[in-house]
């Protein structure tokens, strides 16, 4: 058997699955986020590790753990969590939605040197200024730090002992030569660190250490357990759907939108906001379109006419062409490929004729054209997409999955039920890194159905588009 960990924001999950990937129980151990000034978001790594307790007696009671094999790790990114020589955390962890360190990394941005090497533009929430904000305000602190860990790598080294990371973890943090995947002298010594104060680097695949003899006697799990190099959330989750080799894709419609497409090479173009990672995997990296608010922004717009977004979307029917009616869904600015904390939300081309389910199918065709725009900075570097699968809660409207599907101009496959996340490929790396297998075990999940694009309205939604685009150049020329 095998177990993943998917250490997120609200909560650590935890699958056991057996040799067949059959998933045989599951757990969830809640945490909470703490924000004591605006913009900062924290978490107390100690947190963690009870969650971890819990989820693990848990799946003990569910099932005998002595045939466990293997434990694979996913987690949040770009968290900053620092400790001394002892091992003891210095400070809260400053999350990944984190933006007090915005004026260190624009500074960093401003420097050539970052985006050539890293692949990457310096977000404020990645972790380099988060620790360079430290060593601005906390000085103290920065002098005592002897090793930077990640989330899920704070994890593993309470789990192993072992301060290790793993590629495509590392691959937020600003710090990595992702073309060559180790970290980067050069760019710590900017931090004013060396490659001491980093994690030792693995493959997500590649057995990292073994499970402490306390743990494995206390969850009744036998000796010599490995722990996986697992992965970033992300890419634990494209693992989980198979999504390993070029031309595979997700689409996860979640509070925000990802585009997330498997590649064989390291193709990076910072500037157009597209993430360039590495993947899970040896010799892969992977690239992300991001749109801050998916359906974030329908229930936001859910919220402004009192209904719930599964009522407006059930009453829509079939799909229908764009009216004038125009929707930016930047309600919190934008990632891909805007690069643009500013930005804010629109609604042109109001009419009277403009009720609440106009006004729905605006917001839907917003959110799949600020989507398109992410395919459209994928493709500007090479990236081709054949198979794209869809999940997360938006997946549940097929009128929204047939409007991707014609805008995007990609049939979209929607998985049987089940859970094929991050714990799923945290477990499938943890059974790779027990056995030796590869790629060959992350296959997708079964599909359920295919949605084909709409080829008698596409003219359509490429003249809504056009005037998307349109109104994106002129409010942003206006403010």
């Amino acid at each position: 058997m095998y177990i993943g960990l998917d250490l997120g924001t609200s909560g650590l999950k935890a699958v056991l699955t057996d040799d067949s990937q059959a998933i045989l129980a599951e757990a969830t151990a809640p945490l909470s986020v703490q924000r004591p000034a605006s913009g900062w978001s924290e978490q107390n790594p100690s947190d963690w590790l009870q969650a971890a307790e819990a989820v693990m007696a848990e799946l003990g009671a569910a099932q005998d753990l002595g045939a466990v094999r293997g434990i694979g790790l996913s987690g949040q990114m770009h968290g900053a969590t620092l400790i001394d020589k002892a091992g003891d955390v210095l400070r809260p962890c400053m999350l990944w939605n984190d933006t007090r360190a915005y004026a260190e990394a624009a500074q960093m941005d401003a420097n050539p040197v970052w985006r050539e090497i890293s692949g990457n533009i310096v977000f404020a929430g990645f972790t380099a200024p988060k620790v360079a904000w430290v060593r601005a305000r906390e000085p103290e602190t920065f002098a005592r730090c002897d090793k930077i860990l990640l989330p899920k790598d704070y994890l593993r080294f309470w789990l192993t002992g072992e301060p290790v990371s793993e590629m495509s973890d590392a691959a937020g943090t600003s710090w990595l030569d992702t073309g060559a995947r180790d970290w980067s002298d050069r760019l710590l010594d900017e931090s004013g660190l060396s490659r001491a104060h980093m994690p030792r680097l693995v493959e997500g695949s590649d057995v990292s250490g073994e499970l402490r003899p306390e743990l494995a006697k206390r969850w009744g799990l036998g000796p010599g357990v490995v722990v996986a190099g697992g992965a970033g959330d992300n890419a634990a989750s494209a693992v989980g759907m198979g999504v390993v080799e070029p031309g595979q894709a997700f689409l996860s419609l979640g509070t925000s939108g990802v585009l997330f497409a498997a590649s064989d090479a390291y193709r990076p173009d910072a500037p157009s906001a597209v993430h360039t990672f590495c993947h899970a995997l040896p010799g892969a990296w992977h690239q992300m379109g991001v749109v801050l608010a998916c359906t974030d922004a329908l229930n936001w717009y859910a919220r402004l006419v009192q209904s719930d977004a599964q009522t407006l979307t059930a009453g829509l029917g079939a799909l229908q062409a764009p009216s004038e009616t125009v929707f930016l869904p930047f309600l919190g600015g934008e990632r891909t490929p805007h690069n643009d904390p500013a930005a804010r939300g629109a609604f042109t081309g109001l009419g009277h004729a403009t009720d609440r389910s106009a006004g729905t199918r605006a917001v839907l065709e917003g959110i799949s054209f600020a989507l398109a725009d992410c395919y459209a900075a994928l493709r500007s570097t090479g990236t081709q997409i054949d198979s794209l699968v869809a999940v997360g809660g938006g997946s549940r409207s097929d009128h929204w999955l047939q409007m991707l599907a014609t805008v995007l101009n990609l049939p979209v496959d929607v998985p049987a039920a089940g859970d094929f996340g991050g714990a799923f490929g945290a477990a499938r790396l943890g059974q790779m890194a027990a056995t030796g297998a590869g790629a060959e075990i992350a296959t997708p999940p079964p599909v359920d159905r295919r949605i084909d694009p709409d080829t008698s309205l596409q003219a359509a939604f490429s003249d809504a588009h056009a005037r998307y685009r349109a109104v994106c150049s002129a409010l942003k020329e206006a403010l």
